[in-house]
């Protein structure tokens, strides 16, 4: 019996569809790779921290997108016992295991922008 190719397995298809599908709805978005990268690298970054090292964000922005990266359970939001209220934020461990694939998709950015525009 001859053995099908895998892209036309319906079901592995739609399955890898819908992972890619999930992936790119939780990371999409201008900010969300700068502010998961900002913390794989910061450690432990206060909110106004963080609204300096992403340059170009609004506070508004940047509270939405922290919220969502909270929410999806990538970053970790601590309330300090502070006077002011300090807040907190710092990757997860889940939110690690993005870096390599950061690392992956900034060496393929920067081989793209050499092939473009170097010709190379």
């Amino acid at each position: 019996m001859k053995k099908e190719p895998i892209l036309n397995n319906n079901a592995i298809c739609q399955k890898r569809i819908l992972a890619i599908k999930d992936t790119m709805e939780l990371l999409s978005g201008k900010w969300k790779f700068h502010i998961i990268g900002t913390l794989i690298l910061g450690d432990k970054l206060r909110f106004m921290e963080l609204l300096r090292e992403v340059e170009g964000i609004g506070s508004k922005m940047l509270s939405k997108e922290l919220q969502d990266l909270e929410m999806n359970h990538l970053i970790k939001r601590t309330v300090l016992n502070t006077k002011p209220v300090t807040v907190e934020y710092q990757i997860t461990e889940f939110g690690k295991t993005l870096h390599p694939i950061i690392d992956e998709i900034a060496k393929w950015g920067i081989d793209y922008r050499n092939k473009l525009f170097h010709n190379e």
